[in-house]
């Protein structure tokens, strides 16, 4: 019987049946003192796809086309990072809208209970994939007296980009979709902020979050569940962030 020397020179790790239950970068193995060259080719390719995630620039243009094609109204925004490369080094910019989307916001006419804001943040490959599909789950899940605002796609965002929208077009709750910062195994993990009464100055205290959307993470369904949940206590209490508990995986049993 013949061995191949390639494989008597890697030691298993004894925990590599745990990489059956996750993507995270577990039970690698190594070869003397170093990875295997597979685990580290595959290392390269996922710090390439991160990185792509981050400066790929979003295609709003298409995005809106599928939104309007399912029946959404939309606008584009952008923040006031002129660039990728200034939206990176300033977040404070991206917190901000520029003058003419701002302009344009407020010759709109608004006022609805949920303003939905689409934004690119740090993973662009996010958006793409799971934007539309988590929004046409919020609209199957939404009560139906619920009003919304036309979707505003929003390039070079940070979460707080949200607050003056939402402010602007006088919304009582605004929903943040953006891309989350990319892992290694995970560079389309996309995010949810909400925030009750937007308007500019609002801390990150004063919003909830929903993290790790996507189907290898939170699916849309428990995603969408999630966030009507929030929304409508959100809506009822008047309030978001801390103050607002997420128990919306509580069952509630008959009374007795």
């Amino acid at each position: 019987m013949t061995r191949d020397p390639a494989k008597d020179a890697i030691t298993r790790d004894p925990w590599g049946a745990l990489r059956v239950h996750t993507a995270a970068r577990v039970a690698l193995g190594r070869a003397g003192v170093s990875l295997p060259t597979g685990e580290l080719l595959r290392f390269g390719f996922a710090h390439a796809q991160a990185r792509d995630a981050v400066h790929v620039p979003l295609d709003a243009d298409a995005l809106c086309a599928t939104l309007q094609q399912a029946g959404w109204p939309t606008l584009q925004v952008h923040s006031a990072a002129p660039d990728r490369a200034t939206y990176l080094l300033r977040p404070d910019l991206g917190r901000r809208l520029d003058e003419a989307s701002a302009a344009r916001l407020a010759d709109t006419a608004g006022g609805c209970d949920v303003q939905l804001v689409i934004g690119d943040g740090l993973s662009s490959l996010a958006v793409s994939r799971h934007a539309a599909p988590l929004v046409a789950e919020i609209r199957a899940q939404a009560p139906p007296e619920w009003t919304f605002g036309p979707i505003v796609v929003a390039r070079q965002a940070r979460v707080a980009l949200g607050d003056p929208v939402g402010e602007l077009l006088r919304a009582r709750l605004v929903v943040m979709l953006i891309g989350e910062r990319p892992g290694l195994s995970s560079p389309d993990s996309l995010g949810i902020y909400l925030t009750w009464a937007p308007r500019r100055g609002r801390s990150d205290a004063e919003r909830n979050c929903i993290s790790n959307v996507r189907p290898e993470g939170l699916p849309y369904p428990q995603a969408a569940r999630r966030l009507v949940w929030l929304a409508r206590e959100s809506l009822r209490l008047q309030l978001s962030g801390v103050s607002l508990k997420d128990r919306s995986d509580v069952v509630e049993l008959p009374p007795a």
